[in-house]
C-alpha cells in the first residue's frame, strides 16, 4: 500500500488486527454450522431451535453494532476491542458449559445456555465490526471499496479454517453411510476460534487509532444518525437486511443442507470450506473489478449469481451438481456485504461510524431474526409435510413441541431421534454405557432410549423416509431464499439507473455532502 493509499503510519497493523478480529468471528460461526448435527443429538434440538441459537447470535451481533457505532468515536476505537476480548472469554465458557447445564436441568437449560454463550459472542464480534469498519475506511480513504473487501476476506478465511477443521473432526462414515468413527468432541472444535482471538489482541497492544472521517471533520453525533433517515439510506438499509437475510442466514444452514444431499456431512463441510476459499481470494480483488463496473454494477451482478445458486443448489441431486450450483451461489454472495458498507461510506461520509454501523446492524439483525430462524423453520415445514405422507413413520420422528414462525406452523423432526436413527444407536449405546459407569440417571436419555428399543425395528424402512424428507426440506428452503437476491437484483438495478440518471455514480465528500444538505 502506498503512502497516498493511508492515512495512518500504521494503518496496515490495524487493517490486519481488524481482519484477525473478523476470522475469529468467522471461524466461531464455521464450526457452530459443522457442530449442528451433535447438538441435535445430544441436546435433541429441532431445526427449529437450532435456527433460534444461530440467530441469537447474529441478533446479538446487530444489536451491538448499532448501538456501539453510537459511541466508538466517544469511547475510543482501542477500548471497544479490548471489551470484544474480554466478551469472546466469556462466551466460550458459557458455551463449553452447555453439557453441564443439560445435566443438571434437561433441555432447555442446555438451550439457554448455548443461546447465551452464542449471544455474547456475537456482542463481541458486534463491538469488533462496528469499530473495524469506519477504521478502515478512515485509513483508506480513496480506495474504501477495495480495502472493506480485504478487511472482509477475514470472515471467509475463518469459515475456511473453522470448516475445514470441522470437516477433519466430523464424524467419518463408510460407503454405505454407516459411522465408522465418531466426531471429535464439539467442545473442542469451538475453541478453535480462541487461537484468532488471541492474535488480534496480541496487534492491538500500544495502537493509536484515528477517528472517523465524520468526527475529525466536526460533524456532531446528531448530524451522523440524521444521514440514516436520507431517503438513499434508507432504501439502503433494506437491502442490506435482504443481505443479511441471504448470506448469513444461508451460511448457517448450507454445510447441513449440502452435506444431506450428497449423503455426508464431512462433504458438506468440505464444500462449504472451498466455497468460502473462493471469496477469501476473489474479496481481494474488488478494487479492479469496481474500476470496470463500479461498485453498484459489481451489487447488481452479485444478486442475480446469488439467485441463481441457491435455485441451482435447491435442486441438485449428486456431488457434481452441488459443487456448480455452491460455486455460484458464492461468486454471487462474495461481496456483496462490504460493497453495500464502501457505498454507503462513500454517498454518506457525514454518517461516519453511525451509518456503517447502522447499516451492518441492520443486515446482522436480519439474519438473525429472519434468516436463520426462517430457514430452519422452512426446513421443519418442508420435512413434516414431506414425511407425512408416510404417517406411521411421522408419527415415530416428530418432536413432541410445534414451532411457529410469523404464523405459520408446524410440528417438525426430532433431531435426537433422527441421529439415533442415523447412526444406529451407536451414540446412545455410549451415554447409557457411561450413565451406567458412573451410576447415575438422566431423564433424557431414558426417554429416548424407551423410543429406541421400540423404534429400531422399523429404522430400515423409516431411514429412507427420514433422509428424503430431510433434504426435501433443506432443498426447498434454498429454493425460497433464492427470491431474496432475485428482489435485491431488481433494487440495484433501480440505484443504477437513479444514479446514471444524475451522471453516474461517483463517491462523496464530506464538504459535498454538506453543501448538498
Amino acid at each position: 500500500m502506498s503512502e497516498g493509499e493511508t492515512a495512518a503510519p500504521n494503518a496496515k497493523r490495524l487493517l490486519w488486527a481488524g481482519f484477525m478480529a473478523i476470522l475469529a468471528a468467522g471461524v466461531g460461526y464455521s464450526v457452530r454450522g459443522g457442530i449442528l448435527t451433535q447438538w441435535a443429538n445430544d441436546f435433541g434440538f429441532t431445526m427449529t431451535e437450532l435456527g433460534t441459537i444461530t440467530g441469537g447470535g447474529l441478533t446479538g451481533f446487530g444489536v451491538v453494532i448499532i448501538l456501539s457505532s453510537l459511541i466508538a468515536d466517544k469511547v475510543g476505537y482501542g477500548k471497544l476491542l479490548i471489551l470484544a476480548f474480554i466478551l469472546h472469554l466469556v462466551s466460550a465458557g458459557l458455551t463449553l458449559g452447555a453439557p453441564a447445564a443439560f445435566a443438571a436441568g434437561g433441555k432447555v437449560a442446555a438451550f439457554n445456555c448455548l443461546f447465551w454463550g452464542m449471544f455474547i459472542f456475537a456482542v463481541g464480534n458486534g463491538l469488533c465490526e462496528a469499530v473495524v469498519n469506519p477504521l478502515t475506511a478512515t485509513l483508506f480513504p480513496k480506495n474504501k471499496t477495495h480495502y472493506l473487501n480485504i478487511l472482509h476476506a477475514g470472515w471467509p478465511a475463518g469459515l475456511v479454517a473453522g470448516s475445514v477443521a470441522s470437516a477433519f473432526m466430523a464424524a467419518k462414515l463408510d460407503e454405505t453411510g454407516n459411522v465408522i468413527s465418531q466426531a471429535v468432541d464439539w467442545k473442542i472444535q469451538m475453541s478453535l476460534f480462541l487461537i484468532p482471538v488471541v492474535v488480534y489482541g496480541a496487534l492491538l497492544m500500544g495502537q493509536k487509532f484515528p477517528k472517523s472521517e465524520a468526527a475529525d471533520a466536526g460533524v456532531s453525533l446528531g448530524q451522523m444518525v440524521s444521514t440514516v433517515f436520507a431517503p438513499l439510506m434508507l432504501f439502503l438499509l433494506i437491502i442490506h437486511a435482504m443481505v443479511g437475510y441471504v448470506e448469513l442466514g444461508t451460511d448457517s444452514w448450507i454445510a447441513k443442507i449440502t452435506g444431506s444431499i450428497m449423503a455426508n456431512p464431512q462433504k458438506g463441510l468440505m464444500l462449504f470450506a472451498y466455497t468460502s476459499m473462493l471469496m477469501f481470494v476473489l474479496r481481494f480483488f474488488a478494487g479492479p473489478i469496481v474500476h470496470r463496473i463500479s461498485p453498484l454494477g459489481l451489487l447488481f451482478v452479485s444478486a442475480v449469481l446469488g439467485a441463481t445458486g441457491l435455485t441451482l443448489l435447491g435442486g441438485a441431486e449428486t456431488v457434481a451438481a452441488c459443487i456448480f450450483a455452491a460455486t455460484v451461489y458464492a461468486l454471487g454472495k462474495t461481496f456483496l456485504w462490504p460493497t453495500m458498507l464502501a457505498v454507503v461510506s462513500e454517498q454518506f461520509p457525514k454518517g461516519g461510524a453511525v451509518a456503517i454501523g447502522m447499516l451492518g446492524g441492520v443486515g446482522m439483525l436480519s439474519a438473525g431474526l429472519l434468516g436463520g430462524p426462517a430457514i430452519g423453520f422452512q426446513q421443519d415445514y418442508n420435512a413434516a409435510a414431506e414425511l407425512s405422507k408416510h404417517e406411521e413413520t411421522y408419527d415415530r420422528y416428530k418432536t413432541g413441541e410445534e414451532s411457529s414462525f410469523f404464523g405459520y406452523k408446524t410440528v417438525g423432526l426430532d433431531g435426537a431421534k433422527v441421529g439415533t436413527m442415523e447412526d444406529n444407536g451407536a451414540e446412545l449405546a455410549r451415554v447409557g454405557k457411561l450413565l451406567e459407569e458412573s451410576g447415575t440417571t438422566d431423564e433424557n436419555y431414558a426417554s429416548l432410549s424407551k423410543w429406541w428399543s421400540e423404534a429400531k425395528a422399523t429404522a430400515d424402512t423409516d431411514g429412507p423416509f427420514v433422509k428424503e424428507a430431510g433434504i426435501y426440506g433443506g432443498q426447498q428452503a434454498l429454493k425460497l431464499t433464492a427470491y431474496v437476491p432475485a428482489a435485491m437484483a431488481v433494487c440495484y438495478l433501480i440505484l443504477i439507473l437513479m444514479f446514471k440518471a444524475k451522471g453516474g455514480y461517483k463517491p462523496v465528500t464530506v464538504e459535498e455532502e454538506n453543501a448538498h444538505g
